[in-house]
């Protein structure tokens, strides 16, 4: 209720008080007191503010040993009234940690019923209540704060066990070096906290390297510093201290521990060659391998940047050698890097030098570099011979005269042995060579048209080989250049022109063809001599063809025109040509008509149904003539003696009186238009006097027979005549003789297969097929081929039974 009054006494074992506002006042002195010791401040009174009582904090000495301890008693005014009972909730009463505090129901007394610790639990908050007997709630609920005053209990502890730092060597007096620090549970608002730092001891590694002491703590931050002078790592590696904290400033509980420092190196020693002379081999013409090692020595710490090498050569313009450094032994590995050349340079003196990775300290002593000299001796060996270039290119025209030098010093050997040369492949034998010199020359005329000439070069491999067996090859590359070796040849040799009314137009399109690549071929030039273009010309179309037209109408027949063809080469080729050339009449399509045609599409004479007649009484006696010679055929064929044998008959007559023999035999049914051999002639030069003619030709006498399978007027090439008198030039001599057969224009072309001409019919032999199937060997009687003289022994003693 707002109009109650609530008073509330506070108990405590010395006096109770009440303060007053006059008290807030108090002098400086006395409340710097008061926060330093605030237990002192117990059980000062109460202020009432607006009808309410402030109770000021209830301070509890933690691990007090009179337990149970009054702390406060409470009162309700409501006392006057009625019975009140009180009750205390909150931690440490019915709330973790419970138990720690009571009140008692009857009188309102708070009471602690165990030691309290500061560490765990400072201040406790509680509320108190004034109740009926109902239960009823009299008052509101009273505050009451509980707090736990500090005892140095506990003893500093540093956070680690050991600490560890380094410092460099020859550090200045004052060198922070490391922190140290450590904690206390205690209060730290008191001084039971309040915490000291002290170095008790210092030791030297190795033991006794330094007795002095080196090191300083302040004793409030714990920061660790250099005191003197002296710190060398070649002489003292590290130093171990033992600490200690302690609180109350220095004068309560204590801890010890420990603090390694490590004095770290310095880059102040350069290092060292050891020795500073040396002696290497390397074989020549080798490289990237090892010739030898060289040393140092470093009395900074080992595996730091400090004590690692770094090798220069000061004297290697051309970067023959290299060296590097081996990390483990800390040595200078010197290697060949190019191959090198005994004959050129036999030794090599080279100077080394030497610095760390890490830059020299300035607290180093001034000395000079350190070098080392090293003399490598170089191993000579047989060395491979080495052509001057690989390929070996040579440009040439194909027409080049056999015997020309087209290269000459292609090799050389590097220990200036005497050296063999030879050919290792020449596909078209072109080429000779010098077995001592190595002069290349020309041992045939090239041909542009080879199938072993690709994009206009020609291959071929050479071995050169020294005095010790040690050969090296090399590639020829010959590039042939294009040269005005063929004349150009007409085409076709042959054709038809049509007579009559279109004569005039008339005419044979011939062109040419050159073996030659341009621009030794096309264009072409055709021409007609004056003393050989009677009734004909010759008119340009362009630059490959040409056409061939008579000057007046000719009669039906075969005439043989000659033309001269040129090239646009370097020089200029010339071919003549003869071309039989057929004048006839001809149909609506501008072609030949047969003999019949022309028999029907002329008036004279004779009546269309009387040719006809003609024609086929013709064709019946034919028929008849062939039944008749097929009928007396296979008659003779079963009239064979068999005591005679199969080359026998009935005739008296030798059967090789019915084979003829022709001197010419053309190139089989295929080719019988191209090699008909033909006489041609012009009807107009015919002579006047009988007698004249070639017997059963038609053809006058003194007429040149032309064929139509061969060119004329040009020229052969010059064949071998005499054998050589070496016997291994004999597969030259017989190349050479088929070279120039092949290129002979004025030969008939012999490489198809011969055929016999037509030799009668009727033969007494009858078919060859009946020697297989007529009878087997057993019922043959070969004696009689011992009666026909000795060039048939051969064949008697072959069948002779015995």
């Amino acid at each position: 209720m707002a109009g109650q009054m609530l008073m509330v006494c506070v108990l405590v074992t010395l006096l109770c008080q009440v303060w007053s506002s006059a008290e807030l006042h108090h002098n400086e002195k006395e409340l710097h007191a008061q926060a330093l010791y605030p237990w002192r401040n117990q059980g000062r009174g109460m202020v009432r503010v607006k009808r309410d009582w402030i109770i000021p904090p209830i301070r509890v000495l933690e691990n007090s040993k009179q337990v149970p301890e009054n702390l406060v008693q409470i009162k309700s005014d409501k006392i006057f009234t009625g019975e009140v009972i009180y009750k205390l909730e909150g931690p440490g009463v019915d709330q973790e940690p419970k138990n720690l505090f009571e009140i008692d129901d009857k009188t309102g007394m708070i009471r602690s019923k165990r030691p309290l610790d500061r560490e765990k639990y400072s201040t406790f908050t509680l509320k108190a209540f004034a109740l009926s007997p109902s239960g009823e709630r009299l008052e509101n609920p009273t505050t009451i704060e509980i707090v736990v005053l500090d005892q140095n209990d506990n003893r500093p502890a540093f956070t680690q066990n050991q600490f560890v730092g380094s410092v460099s060597e020859f550090s200045v007096p004052g060198t922070s070096v490391m922190s140290v620090s450590a904690t206390d549970a205690d209060d730290p608002m008191t001084e039971n906290a309040f915490l000291s730092y002290s170095i008790i001891s210092q030791e030297s590694i190795p033991a006794n390297a330094v007795t002095k002491t080196m090191f300083g703590i302040n004793n409030q931050t714990g920061a660790i510093y250099t005191r003197d002078v002296g710190l060398d790592r070649e002489v003292v590696k590290s130093f171990r201290l033992k600490l200690q904290v302690a609180d109350m400033g220095g004068m309560g509980l204590t801890s010890e521990g420990e603090a390694i420092i490590h004095v770290s190196d310095i880059n102040n020693h350069a290092p060292q060659f050891s020795p500073t002379s040396y002696s290497m081999t390397a074989v020549e013409n080798r490289k990237d391998f090892e010739i030898g090692r060289v040393n140092v020595t470093d009395r900074d710490d080992r595996g730091t940047g400090n004590w690692e090498a770094k090798y220069f050569i000061a004297n290697d313009p051309n970067n023959n050698f290299a060296i590097t450094t081996d990390p483990p032994t800390n040595q200078g590995v010197l290697t060949v890097v190019k191959p090198l050349d005994y004959e050129a340079q036999s030794e090599y003196v080279l100077i080394l030098t030497v610095e760390n990775l890490n830059t020299l300290s300035n607290k180093a002593p001034n000395l000079p570099v350190s070098t080392a000299t090293v003399v490598v001796s170089v191993i000579n060996e047989n060395e491979a011979p080495l052509f001057r270039e690989d390929p070996i290119e040579i440009v040439v025209p194909e027409s080049v005269v056999p015997g020309t030098l087209l290269k000459s010093n292609i090799a050389f050997d590097p220990d200036n042995s005497a050296l063999r040369y030879e050919i290792s492949r020449d596909p078209e034998r072109w080429l000779d060579i010098n077995r001592d010199t190595g002069d290349i020359t020309a041992k045939r005329t090239f041909n542009m048209r080879s199938p072993h000439v690709k994009n206009h070069i020609y291959n071929a491999v050479l071995k050169v080989t020294d005095a010790g067996g040690v050969s090296t090859t090399a590639t020829v590359a010959i590039t042939l250049k294009e040269t005005n070796d063929f004349p150009p040849q007409l085409f076709p040799l042959s054709g038809s022109v049509c007579r009559g009314a279109g004569w005039r137009s008339s005419g044979l399109v011939v062109t040419a063809v050159d073996e030659d690549l341009p621009p030794q071929a096309a264009p072409f030039v055709f021409e007609m001599p004056d003393y050989l273009s009677v009734n004909w010309t010759v008119v340009q179309v362009n630059d490959t063809h040409a056409l061939l037209q008579p000057l007046v109408e000719l009669e039906e027949g075969e005439y043989a025109v000659t033309v001269l063809v040129s090239d646009s080469g370097s020089p200029v080729l010339s071919a003549f040509a003869q071309v039989n050339i057929t004048v006839c009449l001809c149909d609506s399509f501008g072609d030949c008509k047969s003999e019949a045609g022309a028999v029907f599409g002329s008036s004279v004479g004779i009546s269309f149904i009387a040719l006809i007649i003609i024609m086929a009484s013709i064709a019946l006696l034919l028929l008849l003539l062939l039944l008749a010679v097929a009928l007396t055929s296979c008659g003779r064929r079963h009239h064979i003696k068999k005591g005679t044998g199969l080359l026998v008959g009935e005739s008296e007559d030798d059967i090789r009186d019915n084979v003829f023999n022709y001197d010419e035999q053309g190139g089989g049914e295929e080719d019988e238009n191209a090699f008909n051999i033909d006489m041609l002639w012009n009807p107009h030069d015919a002579p006047s006097t009988p007698g004249s003619y070639y017997p059963g030709s038609g053809i006058p006498r003194g007429k040149q027979p032309l064929r139509k399978d061969a060119p004329h007027n040009l020229p052969s090439p010059t064949y071998p005549r005499r054998p050589p008198a070496d016997p291994t030039d004999i597969e030259d001599y017989i190349n050479d003789g088929l070279e120039a057969a092949d290129n002979d224009p004025n030969v008939p072309p012999y490489d198809t297969a011969l055929i016999y001409d037509y030799e009668g019919e009727g033969s007494l032999a009858g078919s060859l097929s009946s020697i297989a199937s007529g009878s087997s060997d057993g019922d043959q009687d070969y004696d009689y081929l011992n009666d026909w003289g000795p060039r048939f022994q051969k064949l008697a003693n072959m069948y002779d039974p015995r």
